[in-house]
Protein backbone atom coordinates (compact mmCIF):
# COMPACT_ATOMS: atom_id res chain seq x y z
CA UNK A 1 0.00 0.00 0.00
CA UNK A 2 1.47 3.37 -0.97
CA UNK A 3 2.05 6.25 1.43
CA UNK A 4 -0.53 8.35 -0.44
CA UNK A 5 -3.19 5.66 0.06
CA UNK A 6 -2.43 5.39 3.77
CA UNK A 7 -2.63 9.16 4.17
CA UNK A 8 -5.96 9.23 2.36
CA UNK A 9 -7.37 6.60 4.70
CA UNK A 10 -6.65 8.64 7.86
CA UNK A 11 -7.43 12.06 6.42
CA UNK A 12 -9.84 14.00 8.66
CA UNK A 13 -12.86 15.41 6.90
CA UNK A 14 -14.85 17.90 9.05
CA UNK A 15 -18.59 17.63 9.24
CA UNK A 16 -20.52 20.35 7.46
CA UNK A 17 -24.14 21.22 7.20
CA UNK A 18 -26.15 19.05 4.86
CA UNK A 19 -25.91 20.33 1.34
CA UNK A 20 -28.98 21.25 -0.68
CA UNK A 21 -28.88 18.00 -2.65
CA UNK A 22 -29.75 15.99 0.48
CA UNK A 23 -32.67 18.13 1.61
CA UNK A 24 -35.25 16.80 -0.92
CA UNK A 25 -34.41 13.20 0.01
CA UNK A 26 -34.84 13.88 3.73
CA UNK A 27 -38.10 15.72 3.11
CA UNK A 28 -39.41 12.87 0.97
CA UNK A 29 -38.58 10.24 3.61
CA UNK A 30 -40.14 12.40 6.33
CA UNK A 31 -43.30 12.95 4.28
CA UNK A 32 -43.71 9.20 3.65
CA UNK A 33 -43.29 8.38 7.35
CA UNK A 34 -45.83 11.04 8.37
CA UNK A 35 -48.31 9.84 5.74
CA UNK A 36 -48.01 6.20 6.88
CA UNK A 37 -48.41 7.26 10.51
CA UNK A 38 -51.48 9.37 9.76
CA UNK A 39 -53.19 6.69 7.67
CA UNK A 40 -52.44 3.92 10.18
CA UNK A 41 -54.02 6.06 12.90
CA UNK A 42 -57.11 6.84 10.81
CA UNK A 43 -57.55 3.14 9.94
CA UNK A 44 -57.41 2.18 13.61
CA UNK A 45 -54.09 0.35 13.39
CA UNK A 46 -52.52 2.56 16.09
CA UNK A 47 -53.98 3.32 19.50
CA UNK A 48 -54.57 7.10 19.67
CA UNK A 49 -53.26 7.11 23.23
CA UNK A 50 -49.95 5.64 22.11
CA UNK A 51 -49.60 7.51 18.83
CA UNK A 52 -51.89 10.47 18.11
CA UNK A 53 -52.34 11.70 14.58
CA UNK A 54 -49.54 13.87 13.18
CA UNK A 55 -52.15 16.49 12.29
CA UNK A 56 -53.20 16.61 15.95
CA UNK A 57 -49.56 16.98 17.01
CA UNK A 58 -49.12 19.89 14.59
CA UNK A 59 -52.23 21.55 16.02
CA UNK A 60 -50.86 21.03 19.54
CA UNK A 61 -47.50 22.57 18.58
CA UNK A 62 -49.29 25.57 17.10
CA UNK A 63 -51.25 25.92 20.33
CA UNK A 64 -48.30 25.76 22.74
CA UNK A 65 -46.01 27.95 20.61
CA UNK A 66 -48.37 30.49 19.01
CA UNK A 67 -51.95 30.04 20.20
CA UNK A 68 -51.55 29.95 23.98
CA UNK A 69 -47.76 30.32 23.96
CA UNK A 70 -47.49 28.41 27.22
CA UNK A 71 -44.29 26.60 26.32
CA UNK A 72 -41.99 29.63 26.20
CA UNK A 73 -41.45 30.12 29.98
CA UNK A 74 -40.83 26.38 30.41
CA UNK A 75 -38.49 26.33 27.40
CA UNK A 76 -36.43 29.21 28.75
CA UNK A 77 -36.20 27.55 32.15
CA UNK A 78 -35.06 24.19 30.79
CA UNK A 79 -32.67 25.81 28.30
CA UNK A 80 -30.99 27.77 31.08
CA UNK A 81 -30.56 24.65 33.22
CA UNK A 82 -29.22 22.66 30.28
CA UNK A 83 -26.69 25.32 29.25
CA UNK A 84 -25.56 25.78 32.85
CA UNK A 85 -24.96 22.05 33.22
CA UNK A 86 -23.26 21.92 29.82
CA UNK A 87 -20.88 24.77 30.65
CA UNK A 88 -19.92 23.40 34.08
CA UNK A 89 -19.63 19.76 33.00
CA UNK A 90 -17.61 20.58 29.89
CA UNK A 91 -15.25 22.90 31.76
CA UNK A 92 -14.56 20.40 34.55
CA UNK A 93 -14.20 17.53 32.07
CA UNK A 94 -11.73 19.40 29.84
CA UNK A 95 -9.74 20.73 32.81
CA UNK A 96 -9.33 17.29 34.38
CA UNK A 97 -8.56 15.76 30.98
CA UNK A 98 -5.81 18.29 30.36
CA UNK A 99 -4.23 17.55 33.73
CA UNK A 100 -4.56 13.79 33.15
CA UNK A 101 -2.96 14.04 29.70
CA UNK A 102 0.03 15.94 31.05
CA UNK A 103 0.59 13.81 34.16
CA UNK A 104 0.74 10.02 34.08
CA UNK A 105 0.48 9.77 37.86
CA UNK A 106 -2.61 11.96 38.03
CA UNK A 107 -4.16 9.99 35.15
CA UNK A 108 -3.67 6.66 36.91
CA UNK A 109 -5.09 8.11 40.13
CA UNK A 110 -8.13 9.65 38.41
CA UNK A 111 -9.09 6.76 36.11
CA UNK A 112 -11.06 4.55 38.57
CA UNK A 113 -13.09 7.50 39.83
CA UNK A 114 -14.04 8.54 36.30
CA UNK A 115 -15.21 4.99 35.56
CA UNK A 116 -17.33 4.99 38.73
CA UNK A 117 -18.90 8.34 37.85
CA UNK A 118 -19.76 7.19 34.34
CA UNK A 119 -21.20 3.90 35.62
CA UNK A 120 -23.67 5.64 37.93
CA UNK A 121 -27.24 5.65 36.54
CA UNK A 122 -28.39 9.24 36.01
CA UNK A 123 -31.97 8.58 37.11
CA UNK A 124 -30.76 6.97 40.34
CA UNK A 125 -28.47 9.90 41.10
CA UNK A 126 -31.24 12.44 40.46
CA UNK A 127 -33.09 12.03 43.79
CA UNK A 128 -29.77 12.22 45.67
CA UNK A 129 -28.89 15.51 43.96
CA UNK A 130 -32.34 16.88 44.71
CA UNK A 131 -32.09 15.86 48.36
CA UNK A 132 -28.62 17.41 48.67
CA UNK A 133 -29.11 20.57 46.59
CA UNK A 134 -32.84 21.11 46.90
CA UNK A 135 -35.49 21.72 44.29
CA UNK A 136 -34.98 24.13 41.42
CA UNK A 137 -31.95 25.09 39.40
CA UNK A 138 -29.12 23.73 41.55
CA UNK A 139 -29.99 20.05 41.30
CA UNK A 140 -30.93 20.29 37.60
CA UNK A 141 -27.68 22.06 36.69
CA UNK A 142 -25.64 19.57 38.74
CA UNK A 143 -27.29 16.61 37.04
CA UNK A 144 -26.79 18.24 33.64
CA UNK A 145 -23.11 18.75 34.44
CA UNK A 146 -22.80 15.06 35.33
CA UNK A 147 -24.36 14.06 32.01
CA UNK A 148 -22.14 16.43 30.01
CA UNK A 149 -18.89 15.62 31.82
CA UNK A 150 -17.76 12.31 30.35
CA UNK A 151 -17.60 12.97 26.58
CA UNK A 152 -15.44 16.14 26.80
CA UNK A 153 -13.19 14.43 29.35
CA UNK A 154 -12.51 11.31 27.29
CA UNK A 155 -12.16 13.10 23.96
CA UNK A 156 -9.94 15.87 25.30
CA UNK A 157 -7.60 13.46 27.07
CA UNK A 158 -7.43 11.14 24.05
CA UNK A 159 -6.79 14.03 21.66
CA UNK A 160 -4.03 15.58 23.78
CA UNK A 161 -2.28 12.22 24.11
CA UNK A 162 -2.40 11.37 20.41
CA UNK A 163 0.61 13.34 19.23
CA UNK A 164 2.97 12.25 16.48
CA UNK A 165 6.33 11.55 18.15
CA UNK A 166 8.36 12.71 15.15
CA UNK A 167 6.51 16.01 15.00
CA UNK A 168 6.99 16.53 18.73
CA UNK A 169 10.69 15.73 18.39
CA UNK A 170 10.91 18.28 15.57
CA UNK A 171 9.39 20.93 17.85
CA UNK A 172 11.95 20.11 20.54
CA UNK A 173 14.84 20.23 18.08
CA UNK A 174 13.74 23.73 17.08
CA UNK A 175 13.92 24.83 20.70
CA UNK A 176 10.18 24.90 21.45
CA UNK A 177 9.26 25.06 25.13
CA UNK A 178 6.73 22.74 26.79
CA UNK A 179 4.21 25.56 26.69
CA UNK A 180 4.75 26.07 22.96
CA UNK A 181 4.52 22.34 22.26
CA UNK A 182 1.23 22.19 24.18
CA UNK A 183 -0.48 25.18 22.55
CA UNK A 184 1.09 24.96 19.08
CA UNK A 185 1.06 21.18 18.60
CA UNK A 186 -1.04 19.25 21.11
CA UNK A 187 -4.08 21.53 21.24
CA UNK A 188 -4.48 22.01 17.44
CA UNK A 189 -3.93 18.29 16.90
CA UNK A 190 -6.60 17.47 19.51
CA UNK A 191 -9.21 19.99 18.35
CA UNK A 192 -11.24 17.56 16.16
CA UNK A 193 -11.68 15.16 19.08
CA UNK A 194 -12.28 17.96 21.60
CA UNK A 195 -15.04 19.53 19.52
CA UNK A 196 -16.58 16.10 18.91
CA UNK A 197 -16.80 15.61 22.68
CA UNK A 198 -18.36 19.06 23.09
CA UNK A 199 -20.96 18.24 20.43
CA UNK A 200 -21.91 15.05 22.27
CA UNK A 201 -22.16 17.00 25.52
CA UNK A 202 -24.38 19.72 24.10
CA UNK A 203 -26.62 17.10 22.50
CA UNK A 204 -27.17 15.47 25.88
CA UNK A 205 -27.36 18.70 27.87
CA UNK A 206 -31.16 18.63 27.94
CA UNK A 207 -31.18 15.09 29.35
CA UNK A 208 -29.84 15.99 32.78
CA UNK A 209 -32.16 18.96 33.18
CA UNK A 210 -35.18 16.93 32.06
CA UNK A 211 -34.41 14.06 34.45
CA UNK A 212 -34.35 16.50 37.37
CA UNK A 213 -37.59 18.10 36.17
CA UNK A 214 -39.28 14.73 35.76
CA UNK A 215 -38.41 13.80 39.35
CA UNK A 216 -39.46 17.05 41.00
CA UNK A 217 -39.72 20.63 39.76
CA UNK A 218 -42.25 23.41 39.44
CA UNK A 219 -41.50 24.54 35.89
CA UNK A 220 -39.63 23.40 32.80
CA UNK A 221 -40.32 21.20 29.79
CA UNK A 222 -40.05 18.07 31.91
CA UNK A 223 -42.79 19.34 34.21
CA UNK A 224 -44.94 20.34 31.25
CA UNK A 225 -44.58 16.94 29.60
CA UNK A 226 -45.27 15.12 32.86
CA UNK A 227 -48.52 17.06 33.30
CA UNK A 228 -49.65 16.22 29.77
CA UNK A 229 -48.89 12.51 30.24
CA UNK A 230 -50.70 12.36 33.57
CA UNK A 231 -53.83 13.80 31.92
CA UNK A 232 -53.43 11.49 28.87
CA UNK A 233 -53.11 14.54 26.63
CA UNK A 234 -50.86 12.63 24.24
CA UNK A 235 -50.84 15.04 21.29
CA UNK A 236 -49.49 17.78 23.54
CA UNK A 237 -47.02 15.30 25.07
CA UNK A 238 -45.69 14.48 21.60
CA UNK A 239 -45.60 18.18 20.73
CA UNK A 240 -43.48 18.88 23.80
CA UNK A 241 -41.20 15.92 23.05
CA UNK A 242 -40.68 17.10 19.47
CA UNK A 243 -39.93 20.60 20.76
CA UNK A 244 -37.21 19.23 23.05
CA UNK A 245 -35.78 17.16 20.20
CA UNK A 246 -35.80 20.11 17.80
CA UNK A 247 -33.96 22.48 20.12
CA UNK A 248 -31.40 19.82 21.05
CA UNK A 249 -30.84 19.16 17.34
CA UNK A 250 -30.50 22.90 16.72
CA UNK A 251 -27.83 23.15 19.41
CA UNK A 252 -25.97 20.20 17.90
CA UNK A 253 -26.00 21.73 14.41
CA UNK A 254 -24.81 25.05 15.85
CA UNK A 255 -21.85 23.28 17.40
CA UNK A 256 -21.12 21.60 14.07
CA UNK A 257 -21.04 25.00 12.38
CA UNK A 258 -18.69 26.36 15.04
CA UNK A 259 -16.56 23.22 14.74
CA UNK A 260 -16.24 23.66 10.97
CA UNK A 261 -15.09 27.27 11.27
CA UNK A 262 -12.83 26.83 14.30
CA UNK A 263 -10.86 23.91 12.79
CA UNK A 264 -10.32 25.80 9.57
CA UNK A 265 -7.02 24.03 8.80
CA UNK A 266 -8.92 20.83 8.01
CA UNK A 267 -11.02 22.53 5.34
CA UNK A 268 -9.46 23.35 1.98
CA UNK A 269 -11.96 26.15 1.11
CA UNK A 270 -11.46 27.85 4.49
CA UNK A 271 -7.68 27.52 4.21
CA UNK A 272 -7.72 29.11 0.77
CA UNK A 273 -9.96 31.91 2.03
CA UNK A 274 -7.66 32.53 4.99
CA UNK A 275 -4.57 32.46 2.75
CA UNK A 276 -6.08 35.05 0.41
CA UNK A 277 -6.98 37.29 3.36
CA UNK A 278 -3.46 37.03 4.80
CA UNK A 279 -1.97 37.74 1.39
CA UNK A 280 -4.09 40.88 1.02
CA UNK A 281 -3.11 42.05 4.51
CA UNK A 282 0.55 41.41 3.80
CA UNK A 283 0.43 43.28 0.51
CA UNK A 284 -1.35 46.22 2.16
CA UNK A 285 1.33 46.34 4.87
CA UNK A 286 4.18 46.18 2.36
CA UNK A 287 2.60 48.88 0.21
CA UNK A 288 2.31 51.11 3.25
CA UNK A 289 5.98 50.50 4.12
CA UNK A 290 6.98 51.24 0.53
CA UNK A 291 5.21 54.58 0.49
CA UNK A 292 2.16 53.41 -1.45
CA UNK A 293 4.16 52.05 -4.38
CA UNK A 294 2.86 48.60 -5.50
CA UNK A 295 5.12 45.64 -4.75
CA UNK A 296 5.31 44.63 -8.43
CA UNK A 297 6.37 48.15 -9.43
CA UNK A 298 9.11 48.25 -6.79
CA UNK A 299 10.40 44.92 -8.08
CA UNK A 300 10.64 46.28 -11.64
CA UNK A 301 12.33 49.41 -10.43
Amino acid sequence: MSIETEAAEVEFVPEKANTLRYIPKHLAIFAVLIFVWEMANRLGLIDPLLGPKPTQIVEAMYSIFIGKGGIWPHLGNTFGKAMGGFAIGTFIGMALATAAALSVGFRDYLKPYIIIIEAMPRIAVGPIFIAALGFGWSSAVALGALVCFFAPFVNTMTGLMQVDEETEELFRSLGASKRQIFFKLRVPNAMPLITAGIKLAVAGAFAGALVAEFISATNGLGVLMRQYVQTLNMEFSFATLLSITFFAFLLFRTMEWINYHVIYWHSEPLMQKRSRRLARNWETTMNAVGGGQPIAARGVA
